[in-house]
């Protein structure tokens, strides 16, 4: 009989690639993994696994069998959540990814009507780019996780996971209001009657310097590729993830940055211009697939909807 950790085990290698990815997302010696493989081929009666160098890849009938795991680990979740809804009454730990902007502007309210709602229920919220979450989830640190994407960097399938559409976000160009560096003219939505399209809003500032995420973060990769798309490279100056601080280096004449809305919400600096652009960012719930009708992901997705600004709730993500 297959044992299902050690399933769990060969899914991760085929996503990670390494016997030391695997061992350190899941907290095990790499030894130890690579003794755990071994028994699973031994169960399994065929090699599942070649080395290529440092890498190891799946033979033919690992991958089938990684299959065949998403298949088994997805039956699990279900059968999970049917036993929380006949035990009734909500307890225990949550886990709950998000990134920074969802994390102050909606989760709170979230957590304030689940609260309410099922007070035996414990939220435990840690900020995680979406670019991880993925492997959070599959790895079992989160149980549910806010993920957003971009016109310019739209979501990839993740096997293992499933997402359900929360809301979505206007984009701007956020530039210095006394026009330097660059002058876009008055603030509006680039491409509408008059106004300049998107990529002239976003080729008048080809020369400026720019502040972006970091890298490897996908908002990041949204602004390098929408600048791309209008002819360019962007000529980062600073490299900051968190909105705030962004805006008041536009403010401070350090650059120009593309953010969402949720990024610009408070009080207006008159340093800074906003011109809204065409593109969105929109924002899905995830989870491990077979775990989207457990009662805790639904009540957290449910609280998380009625957290949602009416000026988001218009814009649905979409799956």
């Amino acid at each position: 009989m297959l044992d299902v950790r050690r399933l769990r085990l060969l899914r991760e290698l085929a996503r990670r690639g390494t016997i030391a990815a695997v061992a350190e997302a899941l907290a095990f010696s790499p030894s130890a993994v690579s003794q755990q493989l071994g028994v699973l081929e031994r169960e399994a009666g065929l090699p599942l696994l070649e080395r290529t160098g440092r890498r190891v890849r799946l033979t033919p009938a690992g991958q089938n069998l990684v299959r065949h795991a998403e298949a088994v680990l997805e039956r699990l979740e279900q059968a999970d959540a049917d036993l929380a809804e006949a035990r009734g009454g909500l307890a225990g730990a949550l886990r709950i990814g998000a990134f920074p902007t969802a994390t102050r502007a909606i989760v709170p309210a979230a957590l304030t009507t689940l609260a309410r709602r099922h007070p035996g229920l414990e939220p435990m919220v840690s900020e995680t780019d979406p670019a991880a979450v993925a492997h959070a989830l599959r790895a079992g640190d989160l149980d549910v996780a806010l993920v957003h994407a971009y016109d310019f960097v739209p979501a990839e399938p993740e096997p293992g996971l499933a997402t359900e559409p929360l809301y979505g976000e206007m984009m701007y160009l956020a530039a210095p209001a006394d026009g330097a560096p660059g002058d876009q003219g008055d603030p509006g939505r680039s491409g509408a009657p008059g106004e300049p399209d998107q990529g002239s809003v976003l080729r008048a500032h080809a020369r400026d310097p720019w502040i972006t995420a970091t890298p490897g973060t996908l908002c990041h990769t949204m602004t390098v590729r929408a600048c791309q798309a209008a002819g360019f490279s962007p000529r980062v100056r600073h490299q900051v993830d968190e909105f705030a601080t962004v805006l008041a280096l536009v403010a401070a004449g350090q650059g120009v940055a593309v953010v969402p809305q949720l990024g610009v919400t408070g009080p207006a600096d008159p340093a800074v211009r906003l011109t809204r652009l065409l593109m969105q960012r929109r924002t899905n719930l995830a989870f491990r697939s077979g775990s989207g009708t457990h009662p805790a992901v639904a009540a957290f997705g449910a609280a998380l909807r009625a957290a949602v600004p009416p000026d988001l709730a218009g814009s649905r993500a979409e799956t």
